[in-house]
């Protein structure tokens, strides 16, 4: 991705605006994984609010880390528990929305071609 690429200064000279450029773009592009690190950057940046809030949209998306980054914040004392809780029900809703038998057959092959 081109926001990792621009951190680590891979083919492209590092450039933490253009990092968070690409990074914002892939976040609004559905990328739950992209809205996690948001998340991240802005709790490193000291904005617990934005954080929560891109951490809470990467939940919404089933995006584990999330869950283990807002149950952290609840811990500190950022979120309140009934935002925890929403954030953990929605989490479970986008899980299950993603099951299906082809997924898990799909799962169960390549788990079994790993064991070989």
């Amino acid at each position: 991705n081109l926001s990792l690429l621009y951190h680590l200064g891979k083919g492209v000279e590092k450039d933490s605006g253009k990092k968070l450029h690409h990074l914002e773009e892939a976040a609004i592009g559905g990328h739950p994984n992209a809205r996690y690190n948001l998340g991240i950057e802005e709790g490193n940046n000291g904005n617990m609010e934005r954080k929560v809030k891109h951490l809470i949209i990467a939940a919404n998306q089933g995006y584990d880390d999330s869950i283990k980054a807002l149950m952290e914040a609840f811990k500190r004392g950022f979120i309140y528990k009934e935002v925890l809780a929403d954030a953990l029900r929605a989490h479970q809703t986008a899980v299950d929305a993603t099951k299906s038998p082809q997924r898990e057959a799909a799962e169960e092959y390549y788990r079994k071609k790993r064991c070989r």
